[in-house]
Formats: structure tokens, sequence, C-alpha cells
């Protein structure tokens, strides 16, 4: 799979960050406006609203992301050399054919969209493959932090594989799905990145926890079981993983309120876990017992308040760092740095007003809007920086 020689040598595809982040931002924009319209009943879609959305922001949006980051930084965790433009761009390749089938298939047939989500896994195979065949390659011997950022990222196939074979052949193994991509792959994945990153950036003095990371995939993976046996019963599990990450990030003593808003966006995200582990607990035991229905409050939670919030943060930086601009946030970063968290408020407030029985439709309207206008005022801002390496003034 070859893109045409002038796309080859243009400067849009010089790095694996940049083609990867505007591909997920149009998915994030493309998503959001189908599903908006497909769950007020505008749109007809061939496939469900639900589904769309969970596969949509799992593997279109945050996946291709993930990989954009990770192609550009995992070769320095590793110290191995960079990856050729010829090997990102062939998995680049897969994820814009297959995330183009996806979108089309949702309003067209889902014939389309089964082909799509076919090739967009085979991209996703082929790039952990990468990774993994770095992991290998390093000889270097501390490989902790590189070792559950991969197992994150095979978590995150074994969702996808899982999720495709929901979709068309066995439907009860959605939730299963669900579960492994939102906590095993999308949480994991993140935190693995941020706990060796966020305190680095901090200048934090607080020594690694070895234990840290393998503590938490354990409470991780009782927490897919507990809800594997009995909907809603991982509040145990996720009052434990609520504590033990409050714990961690205080014994890291980040330097916040920080006068520096790339580094205090990434800090407010870091402080999302806990509080959405912890409610989340709360959440799930009054649904046990209760039956009330807070629309899926816990995995919004913990995916907006955490990995979408630090996903900014990251993709900001590394938006700015590695195109020669200056590494500092002017007014307008800033008040998209703020505009995150009306998003994540927005979301709860949705799943509040579905729990307390209320019309929560123009509520949702609203958090839908807000989150087309964060992703629409980041690209103005930054897609020319990705494309032709603008200068930010």
């Amino acid at each position: 799979m070859k893109f045409s020689e002038e796309s080859e040598n243009s400067y849009f595809f010089s790095q694996p960050h940049q083609p990867f982040f505007i591909l997920a931002f149009i998915s994030a924009l493309a998503g959001m406006l189908i599903f908006m319209l497909a769950y007020k009943g505008v749109l007809h879609m061939p496939v469900s609203p639900v589904s769309f959305h969970v596969y949509v922001f799992t593997y279109l949006m945050f996946t291709p992301a993930f990989f954009g980051f990770l192609f550009t930084t995992f070769p320095r965790f590793t110290a191995t050399p960079l990856i050729e433009k010829s090997t990102y761009m062939r998995v680049f390749g897969f994820y814009y054919i297959g995330a183009t089938l996806v979108l089309l298939g949702s309003i067209v047939t889902p014939v389309f969209s089964g082909i799509g989500m076919a090739v967009v896994f085979i991209g996703h195979l082929m790039g952990t493959d990468i990774l993994r065949n770095i992991y290998n390659r390093t000889t270097m011997d501390d490989k902790h932090d590189v070792y559950w950022i991969l197992t994150a990222m095979k978590m995150g196939v074994l969702a996808h594989f899982l999720f495709i074979i929901a979709a068309f052949f066995y439907s009860p193994l959605m939730g299963l799905s669900t579960e492994i991509s939102t906590y095993l792959f999308l949480f994991f994945l993140t935190f693995s990145v941020a706990q060796r990153m966020v305190p680095f950036f901090s200048h934090s003095m607080a020594g690694r926890n070895d234990y840290l990371m393998k503590t938490i995939f354990v409470l991780l993976i009782l927490h897919v079981l507990l809800e594997g046996i009995y909907t809603n019963s991982s509040f145990i599990a996720d009052l434990l993983i609520g504590l033990f990450t409050g714990k961690e990030i205080l014994r890291w003593k980040l330097p916040f309120p920080n006068p520096n808003p790339l580094l205090w966006i990434l800090h407010i995200a870091l402080l999302w876990i806990p509080v959405a582990f912890m409610l989340s607990a709360l959440v799930n035991l009054t649904t046990l017992l209760s039956g009330v229905n807070f629309l899926a409050l816990d995995i919004h939670m913990l995916v907006l308040g955490f990995v979408f919030t630090i996903m900014i943060g990251f993709g900001t930086r590394v938006t700015i760092g590695h195109s020669g601009n200056v590494m500092q946030s002017d007014k307008w970063v800033t008040l998209l740095f703020y505009w995150t968290q009306v998003v994540v408020a927005l979301r709860i407030l949705v799943s509040l007003t579905a729990a307390l029985g209320w019309n929560f439709m123009v509520l949702f309207d609203v958090s839908a809007t807000a989150w087309l206008i964060m992703f629409t005022a980041w690209a103005v801002r930054f897609f020319a920086v990705l494309i032709n390496g603008k200068k930010l003034s």
C-alpha cells in the first residue's frame, strides 16, 4: 500500500504523529456529528448508534492518536532508531482507508462498516507488532514502562477483535469488548505513559513504585471479571483502584496548581483518575441496589476526565514541540485546555439528568456541541502546524 511520491515527500508525512493526529481529530468530529444525528433520530443508521459511537471513539479517534504518539516516542523510550516513514505510512494507510469505510458505512450500508473494521483491525495489529518488534530489539535493561505500554496495546487488539466478532457474529461479547477496551486498553495505556512522563515533566523527585503498574493491572482484571459475572458488581475493584491511584498521585507531590497550562492540564487529568473510580464505585453500587440508569457515567468520567483530557494535553505538547515552535501555551491553548473540562462537566450532567428521569436530550445536544467546538477549535489552531509546519505567533 503506497501513497504518491508527492505525499511521501511532503512535510505532512515527515513525522508519524502528524497524519495520525489529523485522522484522529477528523474522526472525532465526523463521528460525533453522525452519532448526534443518529441518536436524535434525524439520521437513520444501518448499524446501532451506540455501537458506532463506541467503535469510532475507541478505534478511529483514540487509537490513531495513540499510534501517532507512540510511533514518535516509543523509539526514544527504548533507545532504538526512529521508525521509518515507509513503516508507519503502511499502518496509516490501513487506518485511513478503514476509517473512511466505517464512517461511510454508518450512513450507507453495514457492508462498508464491516470491511472498514477489518481494514482498521489489520492496521491496529500491524502497528502493535511494530511496537512489539521495537520492544524485542532494545538492549535496555529497564523495560518496565515499555512492557506495560505494550501489554495495554495488546489488550486493545484483543478488545478490537472481540468487538468485530460481537458486531457481526455473537453480540453477547460486546460487553466484554467494551470493558476490556475501556479499562485494560484506553485507561491502562494512557496511565502507563502518564505515570512515566508527567512526574518527569513536573520534576517530581518521587522514585518509581515498581508495584504500581502490576497492582493496577490486577485490579483492572478484577474489575473486568466482576462485570462479567454480574453487571455493576465492579464497585469493589473501582474503590480499590481509586484509593490506590489517589495515594500514588499524592506521593508524586506534583506542583498543583501550576502556572504552566502545559503542565496543569496533565495534572488535572491525573486527578480525574481517583475521582472517576471512586465515583464509579458509588454509581455502580447505586445502580446495583436501585436499578437507576446513569447512562454510562462511570465510563465517561474516566475516558473523558482522564484519557481525553490528557490526550489533548499530550497531543498539544507533541504538536508544538515537534514543529520547531517554542514549548509554551498562549491564550488560545489555555482556553482549549479549560474547554476540555467544560466537555467533561457537560457529559456528567447528561448522565445525572438521565439518572433523575428527566429529559436529557437538550443537555445531550449541548454536550455534543461542546465536543464539536473543542475539536474544531483545536483543528483551527493546530492543523496548519501538523500539515505544513506553521509557526505559531
